[in-house]
């Protein structure tokens, strides 16, 4: 079943809700590829992704037709080798898929696992100060929490660690810099921030990452030939093309705006929500909360579960629900893409009728 455009309100953290401006460039004809105009987009998009994350001069973005943990596993595989020891902070799902990841290529690792922490404290990693690299999800989007990129890059560069970095559900939406924050690898995702459909995860690597790509071992997610393909403009397989023409659009909105204009809107919108939910049997789960999402729990004895399908069913409301040991604990609203006061004032609205509790204008 195909649903109209109102039939569903979506307040998931991926995908989003998206811009009229790529809604529509994603009913176009999709054009042909192997060709200069092709390449022009595609080096422009490279050129504004560097800028817009402040990438070191010589970085490289490699454009993947995948999803972000296809991304997350591509990294892996070019960068770490049997030579490598990878501490991955491990503070939820997200950083267990590092550790899966890790596990499956045989790359040895150590899982840090962590609570009730941003780490903008890292003494808790100094005991493994003898890896060669460390892997982190910036924003730990099963439960809501943003590690600060700050202490941990300094963390980094202070032991000659290769600093990889999960951005996939904080870009555009929370501060990031790639210079400031010593990021040598970062991942991103096209279907959150950057409120686009699935499908494209791209990678951005410093000059030193760069240097520190395999060998080439593989076929379809083989670094050296994205690096060398896209020299030209091109990818050594069929790109997602749509995804990427979306791309271009929105990248040229992001720079018209500033990318600060864009973190202040996710700033204010989710401020917005979490204002607005105060009267609720609601709070929120993480001391350290991201602007890009609001992980609520229940105060109330509600099953979270029982929630997000009864949201689903009365209101047409999607929001996202966890697995796991947190399953009936928590949910999850997302505050990125196309988000207005009017757009979430339909959620709250929603959550008070539930409850039963009169709102207070």
């Amino acid at each position: 079943m195909i649903l109209k455009k109102q039939d569903k309100y979506i307040f998931t953290p991926g995908p989003v809700r998206m811009y009229e401006e790529t809604l529509n460039l994603g009913g176009v004809q999709t054009p042909y590829f192997r060709n200069n105009e092709f390449s022009n987009v595609l080096l422009e998009c490279e050129e504004n992704l560097i800028q817009i994350s402040n990438a070191p001069s010589g970085s490289r973005v490699l454009f993947l037709t995948a999803s972000g943990t296809a991304g997350m596993e591509a990294v892996v595989q070019n960068l770490l080798n049997s030579k490598d020891k990878a501490l991955v902070v491990n503070g939820g799902g997200f950083g267990q898929r590092f550790v899966d990841i890790c596990d499956i290529h045989n790359i040895k690792r150590e899982d840090c696992k962590i609570q009730n922490t941003n780490l903008s404290d890292t003494t808790i990693l100094d005991k493994y100060k003898d890896c060669s690299s460390l892997l982190v999800n910036a924003h730990e989007t099963s439960i809501g929490t943003l590690y600060n990129l700050e202490s941990i890059g300094k963390f980094t560069k202070k032991n000659k660690m290769l600093n990889i970095v999960d951005a996939i559900s904080m870009f555009i939406t929370d501060e990031l810099d790639m210079i400031k924050h010593h990021i040598d690898v970062l991942i991103i995702s096209s279907h959150k921030g950057l409120a686009l459909p699935p499908g494209l995860s791209m990678v951005i690597l410093s000059p030193y990452a760069i240097k520190n790509i395999n060998p080439r071992n593989q076929l379809y997610l083989d670094f050296n030939s994205y690096i060398s393909d896209g020299k030209r403009g091109q990818t050594p397989f069929t790109p997602a093309v749509t995804i990427i023409l979306q791309l271009q659009a929105r990248l040229k909105q992001i720079k018209s705006d500033t990318l600060e204009i864009h973190i202040a809107k996710a700033k204010s919108i989710a401020k917005y929500f979490r204002d607005s939910i105060k009267s609720l049997p609601l709070e929120l789960y993480s001391d350290f909360m991201p602007n890009a999402m609001t992980t609520l729990r229940t105060t109330d004895g509600k099953k979270a579960s029982e929630i997000v399908i009864d949201l689903d069913e009365k209101y047409n409301i999607i929001v996202t629900p966890n697995g796991g040991v947190l399953k009936d604990k928590i949910f999850r609203i997302s505050h990125m893409g196309n988000m207005t006061k009017e757009y979430v004032d339909i959620l709250v609205d929603a959550l008070y009728d539930y409850y039963k509790i009169k709102k207070e204008r």
